[in-house]
């Protein structure tokens, strides 16, 4: 059975993992802002022209942040972040263009190479950042 929250996201893909021995099910608190979080992605899969978006990952319990080398103070945790792809419009970097020129509120947009980070963190700050090479963070994107 699938719990939508939205019309194009659902609790079993924001709470996915590769990793069958730990048990991902958010709280109910997390539950409601991964409710708050689909309603911000589906912004964002209108920015992209309403493309399908590809989620890796959204909610962690903490035990799955640690097997994942995730921070201490991810956003995942809380289930204000998601970490996604929407090949139908471009490449990470292309996307992070496009939600940075919008105005969407947000916490955090990294191109992290591979996949975009978007964290809904209720400090939306709209910091704008790219995985450089050695891990390090940068302020702004690759042009």
């Amino acid at each position: 059975m699938t719990t939508r929250l939205t019309a194009h996201f659902a609790l079993e893909e924001l709470t996915a993992t590769q990793h069958r021995e730990i048990d991902n099910r958010p709280p109910p608190e997390v539950v409601a802002t991964l409710r708050t979080t689909a309603a911000r992605m589906e912004e964002v899969r209108r920015i992209l022209g309403d493309r399908v978006i590809s989620v890796s990952s959204g909610y962690r319990c903490p035990e799955l942040n640690r097997a994942v080398g995730g921070a201490r103070t991810s956003a995942h945790l809380t289930g204000h972040a998601v970490d996604f792809n929407c090949y139908g419009f471009g490449a990470p970097v292309d996307v992070c263009r496009a939600v940075a020129g919008s105005s969407l509120a947000f916490d955090q947009l990294i191109e992290e190479g591979s996949w975009v980070h978007l964290s809904f963190d209720p400090r939306l700050r709209r910091q704008v950042m790219t995985k450089a090479p050695g891990g390090r963070y940068e302020l702004g994107l690759r042009l």
